[in-house]
């Protein structure tokens, strides 16, 4: 059981580390300390994920761009064998998901 949940945290370390290489395009701050990603779940043996992201807008130019930058970055995920990116808007994204990083480099702090 150890070893299972030590390779989960590994795997859901590894996604966040890949999560912070996706950009929008406008922004000079990566989506997860945008406070984009609202969910990552892995299923049991950890080989499953599932992303809930949103975006800073619903009409975004770069939609299709990122989320399936997002998609590709984390099928190359060695061990995982099904990725799901869900783009959800509910709860509205908003200026207080930031990361206190990306508030600092966006100028809110």
């Amino acid at each position: 059981m150890d070893y299972e949940l030590n390779k989960c945290q590994k795997t859901e370390e590894r996604v966040i580390e890949v999560l912070r290489t996706v950009f929008d395009p406008e922004l000079p701050v990566n989506i997860y300390d945008l406070g984009l990603i609202y969910r990552i779940e892995l299923n049991d043996d950890c080989t499953e994920l599932a992303v809930d992201m949103t975006l800073t807008a619903p009409n975004c130019p770069a939609a299709d761009f990122i989320v399936e930058d997002v998609r590709q970055k984390l099928e190359g995920i060695q061990g995982l064998e099904k990725v799901d990116v869900n783009l959800v808007f509910e709860p509205e994204w908003n200026k207080d998901m930031l990361s206190e990083d990306a508030k600092m480099e966006l100028g809110f702090l």
